[in-house]
């Protein structure tokens, strides 16, 4: 069955039951933007809507969402539900608003793809790691370009240092893709990394066909135009659907605490001998971090990083909290006025 091809497994038509007895059909996103939704079904694609409750809730799918829709005739369907996610993909919105956006939903591995050229840059890797652990889906790095590279191994290597446990893959996706081909089998994976990584190459790759638009990158410093505009998921042929994704130039974090620990496992530890729970590294005595830093047992650029991290994510539910309390204050105001206005309460 077609569905079950790109990831519908057992976990997916449990949570369909209550509603396929309700006479709902299960569906997964492809496309979402503005609104505006295409899915596959085990029948083929359509467009659809979401439901007014979903609006309501201000709960809208994302790419790769697993739902519960309605048919509205052969071309057009209403989602009625999201299915639990297992995965969610976030970051910042771009823009002024304080808001997470979902880039998408139930992945299984994130690949993450740095070319081995003027993209390469382990304070942005750093970055993409920790959303991956807030997204809870498995971080591959793929280090693409290799054939540009003469030092690829010394770069693996820089990388494998920032997280040892990570799995790196290193290859020139124009000439071949097979080491990523057991990685992705049977799995949803989301392409993420900067524009002219090489994103679309791979996808191209993987998918056996050149459905995606390349183009050159500048020799000046890499980059690339988005070759990919806007989300899709895609079916590889064999098992399993890529999410390829645009390059982002606006990475902002939306994570925790925990998943910047996650990744900076070396600081974390070491925070945890400082003499005092809350202590800011700075001045307090007894600083585990600061006696690290001086006997060079941390690096001080992995330092600086997580400092600016840290930094960034502190801002950013500062704020979560103003804009909270400028929205309560709206409501409020609100309500006061809608009091007053009222027949009950006039005099």
């Amino acid at each position: 069955m077609f569905l079950e091809q790109i990831g519908a497994d057992a976990r997916v038509r449990d949570c369909m039951q209550p509603y396929q007895a309700a006479g709902l059909e299960l569906g997964r996103v492809s496309f979402a933007a503005h609104e505006q939704y295409r899915l596959f079904l085990e029948a083929g694609e359509c467009e659809a809507s979401p439901a007014g409750r979903l609006r309501f809730d201000d709960v809208l799918p994302a790419v790769g969402d697993w739902v519960a829709v309605r048919a509205v005739d052969p071309d057009l369907a209403l989602i009625e539900a999201l299915l639990p996610r297992t995965t969610q993909f976030s970051r910042r919105a771009p823009g002024t608003d304080v808001a997470e956006q979902v880039i998408a939903a139930n992945v299984d591995v994130t690949l993450i793809v740095c070319a081995l050229d003027h993209d390469f840059n382990l304070r942005r890797l750093e970055r993409y790691l920790v959303l991956a652990a807030e997204s809870a889906a498995a971080a591959v790095l793929v280090l693409n370009k290799a054939d540009l590279c003469p030092d690829s191994g010394d770069k693996a290597e820089a990388a494998r240092l920032l997280a040892p446990e990570l799995t790196i893959v290193t290859l020139s996706a124009l000439e071949d893709v097979e080491p990523l081909r057991d990685l992705v089998r049977n799995r949803t994976v989301v392409l993420l990394g900067s524009s002219g990584a090489g994103k679309s190459t791979i996808a191209n790759g993987l998918l056996g066909e050149g459905r995606q638009a390349t183009q050159a990158v500048r020799e000046s410093d890499s980059r690339g135009r988005h070759t990919t505009t806007s989300r899709m998921l895609l079916p590889i042929p064999g098992g399993g659907a890529i999410v390829d994704n645009p390059g982002m130039r606006e990475l902002q974090l939306w994570a925790s605490q925990e998943s910047l620990d996650d990744v900076f496992k070396e600081i974390a530890m070491v925070a945890e001998r400082c003499r005092f729970k809350d202590c800011t590294h700075a001045s307090e005595p007894d600083c585990a971090i600061q006696t690290a830093l001086a006997d060079g047992n941390l690096d001080t650029a992995r330092w600086a990083s997580y400092q600016k991290l840290t930094a960034e994510l502190r801002h950013r539910a500062v704020e979560q909290d103003i804009h909270a309390q400028i929205a309560e204050k709206k409501r409020w105001k609100a309500i006061h006025k809608e009091m007053r206005n009222h027949p009950k309460y006039r005099r």
